[in-house]
């Protein structure tokens, strides 16, 4: 039975709300908001539960829903709200009636597998502001990468302007989180290969043989990466900067050097 919502001071639009804009609650129930239909089909598709689902009949059926969640084992709650409720709750400018609370999965880095023996890594340290985090999670889905790691994470990454901002791709990416010392650890266990966009005794990133085992490691465009990178990468890499400034957009720049990765490798 479906249950419906008509008014905004329902205790379930409330806690929606407070889901979308504190961090503090969606780790306290270790879940998150996901809206708009091609997010919440990448969560599915990304092994992501969803708990509870909220439509809008006007821009959304049960029909549609049905369908979307006919290949899971779960069966999550499903809500109508009426169009009021639905447009004080929805986080986009142009939305699509479809709101879902889905379960929170644990990104440690422990529970990392890499199914690939030549993995391609991104990895990128202290990320701050959600647009950047979405656009990195975006380039890593269309290059295909083996795994996103996310080193001393700034934000939390079920932000609802990172899953925005990655068009979803927060969900199709392999993504795992650690502290800087820790994601060292782990790819040194691997073997595999620490090239680090840095300027320091630095060589061209286009001269470097990125077909083996390797992980290419960006920092924030306001310091850039840590000692501690430095001190343990292979060789430090650069991208020529032929204007006025010596910098450009982090996830701009690791488009170019894992697109030039692909390049090697055969795409």
């Amino acid at each position: 039975m479906i249950k419906q919502i008509s008014s905004a001071q329902n205790p379930a639009v409330k806690r929606l709300l407070q889901l979308q804009e504190k961090s503090r609650s969606r780790k306290k129930e270790g879940v998150f908001v996901v809206e708009g239909i091609r997010e919440i089909n990448l969560a599915i598709k990304g092994g992501f539960e969803i708990e509870e689902i909220y439509f809008c009949a006007e821009l959304f059926d049960e029909v549609q829903i049905l369908a979307m969640l006919k290949n899971t084992s779960y069966q999550p709650e499903i809500t109508e709200l009426s169009a009021e409720v639905y447009n004080k709750i929805a986080y986009r400018g142009s939305t699509e009636g479809l709101i879902a609370v889905v379960k929170s999965k644990n990104t440690s880095l422990e529970n990392l597998q890499l199914e690939s023996k030549n993995p391609l890594i991104l990895v990128a340290e202290a990320p701050e502001k959600p647009g950047n985090i979405g656009a990195l999670f975006r380039t890593a889905d269309a290059a295909n990468v083996d795994a996103v790691l996310v080193a001393n994470p700034k934000t939390d990454l079920f932000n609802p302007n990172i899953i925005r901002s990655s068009v979803g791709c927060v969900f199709s990416n392999k993504i795992a989180t650690g502290t800087t010392s820790e994601i060292i650890k782990f790819l040194k266990n691997k073997n595999i290969a620490i090239y680090a966009a840095a300027l320091q005794a630095s060589k061209i990133y286009s001269a470097m043989d990125f077909t083996t085992p390797c992980a290419i490691v960006v920092g924030t465009e306001a310091i850039g990466l840590s000692q501690e990178w430095i001190e343990n990468s292979n060789q430090n890499i650069i991208i020529p900067m032929q204007g006025e400034i010596d910098s450009m957009n982090v996830s701009v720049a690791a488009g170019i050097l894992i697109f030039e990765a692909k390049r090697q490798r055969g795409f």
